[in-house]
C-alpha cells in the first residue's frame, strides 16, 4: 500500500516544498490549503512531473473546516502515515505595534493561537486514530526557535506563545503514541526565506525543510516527543 501524507499550509513556502519533496520520495501527498483553486496551476505542475499529489480544502483556524476535512479524508483514504502540521501565521506586526509585548492585542493572540496551536491540536486529534489502527505514523509539528523557553524574548508575544504551546501539543500526543510506533516531534526549520520569513532570512527553502523531512521519515524506534532542528535536538 502506498504511503500517504497530509501537509497543511501546502499552497506555498515550507508546506509546498515539503509536499513536493515527500511526493518525490514516493508518498501520495494530500496538500491541505484554504483555497485549492488558487493553487491549481502549481498542483498541475507537480502532476506533470508524475508526482502523486492532490489538493484538499482546509482552514486550520476553523474547527468546522477541520472536522469536514478529517471526515472527507477518512472516507477517501482510510489510513494515514504522515501528518505535517505546517500551517501557521505570524501577525504580531499588524497595526504597526504588536511586536511589543506591551502593545500585543488579545485578538492577535487569539487569532494566532487558533491557527498555530489549536488547529494542529484538533487536526491531530481527528487523524491520530488512523495511525493507531495501523500501529504506526509520523507527526511533524512545524514549530520555531522563537517558542523556546530557554531563549525567550519579550517581543512577538503572540507568535512565541503559540509555538511554545505547540511544543506541548507535540509532547502530549507523543505520550499517546508510545507503544504504537507513532512518533511525534516538533521541528524548528530556522529562519527561512519564505513569505513569512522574508527575503533577508538566513536559510533557503531546502535547508528549511531538511528537518521536516527527517522527522516525517524516521525509522521505527526513532525519537519522539522531542524538539529538533536539522535532525539535531535543541533545548525546549
Amino acid at each position: 500500500m502506498k504511503k500517504i501524507a497530509v501537509v497543511t499550509g501546502a499552497s506555498r513556502g515550507l508546506g509546498y516544498a515539503t509536499s513536493e519533496a515527500l511526493a518525490q520520495r514516493g508518498f501520495k501527498v494530500v496538500m491541505a490549503m484554504r483555497d485549492p483553486e488558487k493553487s491549481q496551476k502549481q498542483i498541475n505542475a507537480m502532476k506533470m512531473k508524475d508526482l502523486d499529489v492532490v489538493a484538499m480544502k482546509l482552514d486550520v483556524s476553523q474547527e468546522k473546516s477541520i472536522n469536514e476535512f478529517a471526515e472527507a479524508f477518512r472516507r477517501e483514504y482510510g489510513y494515514l502515515d504522515v501528518l505535517v502540521n505546517n500551517a501557521g501565521i505570524f501577525i504580531d506586526d499588524e497595526d504597526g505595534g504588536n511586536k511589543s509585548v506591551f502593545k500585543t492585542k488579545s485578538s492577535t493572540i487569539q487569532k494566532t493561537f487558533a491557527t498555530n496551536t489549536l488547529g494542529p491540536f484538533l487536526l491531530t486529534q481527528k487523524l491520530f486514530p488512523l495511525m493507531q489502527q495501523e500501529g504506526s505514523g509520523r507527526i511533524v509539528n512545524v514549530s520555531s526557535g522563537m517558542g523556546q523557553l530557554s531563549e525567550m524574548d519579550g517581543n512577538y508575544a503572540a507568535y512565541r506563545i503559540s509555538k511554545t504551546a505547540l511544543n506541548v501539543v507535540t509532547q502530549v500526543f507523543a505520550a499517546e503514541g508510545k507503544g504504537h510506533d507513532i512518533l511525534v516531534n516538533s521541528i524548528c526549520p530556522g529562519w527561512v526565506r519564505t513569505d513569512m520569513g522574508g527575503a533577508g532570512a538566513s536559510r533557503d527553502i531546502n535547508q528549511g525543510i531538511k528537518g521536516i523531512l527527517w522527522a516525517a521519515t524516521l525509522p521505527k524506534g526513532g525519537p519522539t516527543g522531542g524538539f529538533f532542528r536539522d535532525g539535531d535536538a535543541i533545548p525546549w
